[in-house]
């Protein structure tokens, strides 16, 4: 498979549905990065957990891991967060320089009822360095396009006012640059995103 073709494979891989029940990616045995090339990610600014204007320049010289979820996702999101940040801990435990030059961030697509307060607590129950990023609609919006992330509110049938977020289930790992990488399999397994973290951070 084609450089070219393979990033096809993996970029429809990170747009398809999550909706909150479940979407596999998949992994590459190919020396160079699996979305080395690929049109993802760029410029954004947002607010952190801590209420402060965070811009993608604030993480310059660091890798990314850039998921997209919401706080009140029932199931998908919680499990995926649960694998990154216990991936996260095993690799600073066998690999801590590694572990050290990685920065998983939370972007999530619902602003509406992801305050930073809201965020705070929730990126802390998963790892200590966790980043949860809000902002505006617009602000979002933009930044989810230029991450090739689709999400739809979908509306409580039962009138509550409730709702739930239809959304891409990906994770991406980012250079220090804010180039792409490759998909972490948060939807695997901790082992799995150990794995490739340690094989892709350097």
């Amino acid at each position: 498979m084609n450089q070219f073709s393979r990033n096809t494979v993996l970029l429809a891989a990170a747009v398809a549905l999550a909706g909150c029940s479940g979407a596999n990616s998949s992994g590459q045995t190919d020396s160079s990065p699996p979305l080395q090339g690929a049109t993802i990610g760029g410029p954004f600014t947002l607010t952190d957990q801590d209420g402060k204007t965070v811009t993608s320049a604030s993480f310059a010289g660091k890798y990314r891991v850039m998921y997209f979820g919401y706080t009140y996702c029932p199931d998908v999101c919680p499990v995926d967060m649960q694998h990154l940040g216990q991936g996260m801990r095993m690799l600073a435990k066998s690999d801590p320089g590694v572990a050290a030059k990685v920065v998983p961030i939370f972007v999530s697509v619902d602003p509406e009822r992801d305050t930073p307060p809201v965020l705070k607590q929730y990126v802390a129950a998963f790892y200590p360095t966790m980043v949860g990023l809000t902002g505006s609609d617009q602000a979002i919006a933009k930044t989810a396009k230029e991450y090739h992330i689709f999400y739809q509110k979908v509306p409580a049938k039962n009138g509550s006012g409730q709702y739930l977020i239809n959304h891409s289930q990906v994770a991406y790992l980012m250079s220090p640059e804010n180039k792409p990488i490759a998909l972490v399999p948060v939807d695997e397994s901790a082992q799995s995103v150990a794995d490739t973290l340690r094989r892709w951070v350097s």
